[in-house]
């Protein structure tokens, strides 16, 4: 598209924004009419362990916002010598899960419990037995619970809970909503009617009904909407929120809030049954669209669903890259130290390329990336631990092997559940996030750890707020009867597949040697975890 043509698009306002708020970044993505990311904003945030919660301060939610969108309209008026007043279509995704329960007055009643919290294991598990559906300790249900079993006295006081990102669209609409796929990681959602699964609901309110809250949990749970549907338009309020320069003006329709795993699913054109995508960075997860349901539950297997309902399983695994980063962080400093200095991003590239050069099972190395808690693997907090053997070839390739393999290593775990027991079949898995933006090197370990073919499109760094504006654009532009799956096949991708990495048989061998490693330390790991405070 042509400089006329974009400036043209922006000043008619039929641009079309998507804003994703990541567990270490906001970012803002400006399409034009053909799909094409034009411009885009950021804003740099990190979530607090604030007495024993994982949590973000609200008014540093709008403080992101507010700084990704300006950055955004920033690059505009420098790229195109415009201004924006208005667009076609609006949309906020966010990170899943988590605990925001309000009152009447909309006040927050607990400080944000994020989906990094490791907190509700017997709520979990008591839900799990239930409703005989796996209930992971991160969903809003399972957080809501705990605080009930907690005997939490702001629980009475509760009018609605959402998530992050039905949060924000509340306060900039109005509207409580929610699109299916994030609402499938607050309750269970029935594919057959693309709402809360009634049965469950009720025998959720039998569970708690003795404890006679003024409440009964549908009346407190967002509306269910599916991708497509219009979820409000931005009001006077929420405009002036989103863009305090005062440019910005209401009326713009807004589509449903979204969780990063849906907008990671559009991102990729992962929304048809036996499709998957991978989605790396502060944590990791993994997702696969069913052509059946699965023969069990699995307590390392989320069910959620795709943005139009569709059944979904998920791996999902707390910690991914924020090990790796720390580890370049001090490369940094001992570079500096030696008179060399060197940026973040060159230390990263260093350590990924440098990783392929390694010996296949990481010559006697072991790592493990926990942050945080990691309940696949049993850990209610984390360590990160480093281990290897005396005799073992401890050279830097190999160190930097071991800090990748250990971000892959737990879903790994949990992808054998769907691979190897279930047989799940798969006809393409897309990878997107920042664990994907070094060359092909993360893309071929990734497909190594998996021994399955990975593919990667050239936006798979836009990921998550790029797939939040083609959400936004379907709303706006669909055809009556066009299904989210026509739409993205042949308005957005038209057969564009990726660049598609096959397993390197040296490289699988040398994962799953490592693995032996892997499984056999998470003992250590958990005793780090009981006795080093």
């Amino acid at each position: 598209m042509n400089l006329e043509k974009v400036r043209k698009l922006i000043s008619d306002g039929q641009a079309v924004l998507g804003i994703e708020l990541g567990s270490t970044r906001i970012k803002a993505v400006l399409i034009d009419d053909s799909h094409n990311p034009i411009a885009s904003g950021s804003h740099a945030w990190q979530n607090r362990y604030d007495q024993g919660i994982w949590t973000y301060r609200l008014e540093d939610v709008w403080t992101g916002i507010q700084e990704s969108y300006r950055n955004l309209c920033k690059e505009v008026a420098e790229n195109y010598g415009v201004e924006i007043t208005s667009l076609k279509a609006l949309g906020f995704s966010a990170m899943m899960h988590g605990y925001l329960p309000f009152d009447k007055k909309g006040t927050l009643l607990v400080p944000y419990r994020t989906w990094r919290n490791t907190i509700t294991e017997k709520a979990a598990a008591e839900l799990t037995s239930l409703f005989g559906f796996n209930i992971p300790q991160r969903w809003s249900i399972a957080h809501l619970y705990q605080a009930i079993l907690n005997g939490e006295p702001h629980v009475a006081d509760i009018d609605f809970i959402t998530t992050l990102a039905g949060y924000v669209h509340w306060q900039l609409s109005g509207e409580k909503v929610l699109g299916v796929g994030d609402a499938s990681g607050v309750f269970p959602v029935d594919s057959a009617t693309n709402d809360y699964d009634s049965k469950m609901i009720e025998q959720f309110d039998a569970l708690i009904a003795s404890r006679n809250y003024p409440w009964k949990l549908r009346q407190i749970l967002p509306k269910v909407l599916n991708a497509g549907d219009r979820a409000g338009v931005l009001t006077d309020e929420g405009a002036k929120l989103l863009d305090p320069s005062g440019r910005l003006r209401a009326g713009v329709p807004m589509a449903p809030p979204e969780g990063d795993a849906g907008t990671g699913m559009a991102a990729t054109n992962s929304v048809a049954v036996k499709t998957g995508n991978i989605s790396a960075g502060t944590s990791i997860f993994a997702m696969i669209v069913l052509e059946k349901t699965l023969s069990r539950v699995y307590e390392e297997v989320d069910m959620v669903t795709t943005p139009t309902g569709k059944p979904v399983a998920m791996v999902h695994c707390n910690n991914c890259s924020s090990d790796i980063d720390e580890w370049a962080r001090m490369l940094c400093g001992f570079a500096e130290a030696l008179g060399k200095p060197c940026t973040f991003e060159q230390a990263l590239e260093a350590m990924f390329y440098e990783a392929l050069k390694g010996d296949g099972d990481c010559g006697g190395l072991v790592s493990y990336n926990y942050f945080s808690g990691e309940p696949i693997t049993g850990l209610e907090e984390g360590r990160p631990l480093f281990v290897r053997l005396p005799d073992a070839n401890f050279t830097f390739a190999n160190f930097a092997r071991t800090q990748i393999f250990s971000a892959l290593a737990t879903l790994r775990l949990g992808m054998d559940i769907l691979l190897e027991t279930e047989k799940v079949q798969i006809d393409s898995m897309m990878g997107h996030g920042g664990f994907f933006k070094t060359g092909d090197v993360g893309q071929k370990l990734m497909a190594a750890a998996l021994n399955t073919p990975v593919s990667v499109m050239k936006t798979a760094g836009e990921g998550g707020p790029w797939g939040m504006a083609l959400l936004a654009a379907y709303m706006a532009n669909r055809n009556e009867g066009e299904t989210l799956e026509d739409y993205l096949a042949d308005r957005v991708f038209a057969g564009n597949a990726g660049n598609r990495a096959e397993p390197d048989k040296k490289d699988v061998e040398g994962f799953n040697e490592f693995m032996k490693r892997y499984r056999a330390g998470l003992a250590v790991e958990k005793a780090a975890v009981a006795h080093i405070r």
